[in-house]
């Protein structure tokens, strides 16, 4: 990208210093052309521009980033040095082997004191006060006698971040080697000393009781010279515990090796679960049963307590989880970066919208072919079993109607309990109607949750209906005509109880008016307290008074009459033309 500085050429003449002016402005064609190869240089067809280093600039930095300002150096072409970090700026750390170094100078030995050496020791490389030898009583400037070796001279290292924090920098591996050569001869000296042992006690006759009768029929006698044998052995091993069988791996009765078993015994193992050699295959060497082992007993897969390995593969998250890293795969593979593990949430956001998307799909397909064949009608039809009342289930009755083969076509049920019989009822409830009424069938009981009393209820039942049939028959025949009398006196009753109601409705008409006053002054004390309670409600909250003396006593009736008469009701349709 040209920077568009007109470069000053210098006269024949004149000197090589740089004219540091004022690039003058380029004309429009040179502005064109200029803005034409940079868009050829950013689509491909023309090659990049190079800087002073022969490194190609990228046509997609912009011009502030890559032109050096004409107040630096007009004279250079676009280049990025500018914008990298400078050589004299950037700090020199330590490589990551240098390390202090220990120790004295072996090779230089001074004979004789050298001016600006240690007045004690005689060192150059510390002053007097920085000696670490004991004080002499006459120092080496004056007796110039047992000089001591110059130490090394120690360099000023300057680590970068990770060489700060190298814990092993300046480690020496051969000190390792030292404590490993140190167990080496200890453990080939223990090794020496066991042999010496064993060829003593083989001098001695010590180890004859090998060959004992006991030890030919596979006995051992205790506190036998072997058993001691193993137990050295045993402590030389636990030492070495990486030298160690693997657990469960070693069958050695002798040694001491105790394994954890964590299996929990109440576990039935897997081949036990179904004794049947053709049941489902068992492979000892994977232990892998991936068959239902109670496949052929009839018990259901979620009631057992193991139904195989392929149980747990197709059950739970398993199949929703293998569908989603299929649609992750197929989604690679047309272009859409997303990864099952990296990026989990992405790819399920992704998942969902997929699906939303397939299922309006298939919508607007079927949609379609609807509106251009037609046949919505067949697919609102009912079901085959509904329509034709009968079914492909082959069910094979005897002659008595009990189902032999296949099984029987069920019940519909409802969502309230059927058939539950209590209090020893062999019908239940509402099995028997009479007069309007419903009751038990078993005993004619119209009473719910009554004890059943069977036909002994039935025949009291049916007694009393008789009973009742003929009293009014009987009602019928014992009335007789009134006297003259009698119908004067009844005359008579009827007009004192006419002359008593007058005299109690002149009393409850005093009573009334009494409850209008009263309720008048409950109406009045009410809005009292309406208007008391609108001005507290006005106050700031740190100002409104306490109720410490407040009478508290139970309300009459005709102020709760008032209070329902003034209560604000902001459901009621008509509260705006009330004025509430």
């Amino acid at each position: 990208m040209a920077s568009g500085a007109v470069v000053n050429t210098t006269p024949a003449g004149g000197s090589n210093d740089v004219n540091l002016e004022e690039p003058k402005k380029m004309t429009r064609e040179d502005w064109r052309k200029k803005k034409e190869l940079e868009e050829q240089r950013k689509l491909g067809n023309a090659p990049a521009e190079v800087d002073e280093e022969g490194k190609d600039i990228n046509p997609h930095i912009p011009q502030y980033i890559s032109s050096v300002p004409w107040y630096i150096d007009p004279s250079k072409r676009p280049t990025l040095k500018h914008q990298r970090p400078q050589p004299e700026k950037q700090k020199q750390y330590s490589s990551s082997g240098d390390w202090y170094k220990r120790g004295v100078q072996e090779h230089a030995v001074a004979t004789r004191y050298r001016k600006g050496a240690c007045e004690n020791c005689g060192a150059l490389t510390h002053k007097k006060k920085d000696c670490m030898e004991r004080p002499r009583k006459v120092g080496a400037k004056y007796t110039g006698m047992n000089i001591a070796p110059d130490e090394y001279v120690q360099p000023q290292l300057m680590f970068d971040y990770d060489g700060k924090r190298d814990r092993w920098n300046g480690y020496n591996p051969e000190e390792h080697m030292k404590i490993v050569e140190e167990y080496s001869k200890v453990d080939l000296a223990k090794r020496t000393l066991k042999a010496q042992k064993l060829q003593e006690e083989l001098a001695s006759g010590k180890l004859e009781q090998v060959n004992s009768p006991r030890h030919q029929w596979g006995e051992e006698e205790p506190n036998s010279q072997t058993e001691r044998d193993h137990n050295s052995e045993d402590e030389d091993e636990d030492k070495y515990a990486d030298d160690i069988d693997m657990p469960g791996q070693n069958f050695d009765s002798k040694r001491r090796i105790t394994v954890r078993n964590l299996r929990i015994r109440e576990d039935i193992a897997k081949y036990l679960r179904n004794l049947d050699p053709n049941s489902a295959y068992y492979d000892p060497k994977t232990r892998a049963m991936r068959e239902n082992p109670y496949a052929n007993t009839g018990k259901n897969p979620d009631e057992v307590g193991y139904a195989g390995d392929n149980f747990v593969r197709y059950t739970g998250d398993t199949i929703s989880m293998a569908q989603t890293q299929l649609f992750a795969w197929e989604a690679y593979d047309k272009g859409s970066e997303v990864h099952l593990q990296a990026d989990p949430t992405k790819l399920e956001l992704l998942y969902k919208s997929f699906k939303v998307k397939k299922e309006d799909f298939k919508a607007q397909q079927k949609e379609s072919i609807l509106e251009k064949y037609g046949g919505q009608e067949h697919l609102d039809a009912p079901p085959a079993e509904l329509l034709l009342a009968q079914t492909e289930d082959y069910v094979e009755y005897s002659r008595h109607g009990t189902v032999i083969k296949g099984q029987e076509k069920a019940i519909a049920c409802s969502k309230y309990e059927e058939d539950i019989k209590i209090n020893n009822h062999t019908c239940i409830w509402g099995s028997y109607w009479k007069e309007g009424k419903w009751g038990y069938k078993c005993c004619h009981s119209f009473v719910k949750y009554s004890y059943c009393t069977g036909e002994a209820g039935k025949e009291i039942a049916n007694s009393e209906a008789s009973l009742l049939e003929e009293q009014p028959k009987e009602e019928e025949h014992m009335t007789k005509p009134k006297t003259l009398m009698e119908i004067h006196q009844e005359k008579q009753k009827e007009k004192k109880k006419k002359k008593h109601k007058k005299s109690s409705n002149s009393d409850s008409e005093g009573e009334e008016k009494k409850k209008q006053e009263k309720l008048k002054k409950a109406l009045n004390a009410e809005e009292a307290r309406l208007l008391q309670v609108k001005e507290i409600m006005q106050l700031d909250e740190r100002k409104r008074p306490y109720n410490s003396q407040y009478e508290t006593r139970e309300p009459t009736e005709e102020e709760m009459e008032a209070y329902r008469m003034k209560r604000q009701r902001p459901d009621d349709p008509m509260a705006s033309f009330l004025g509430q």
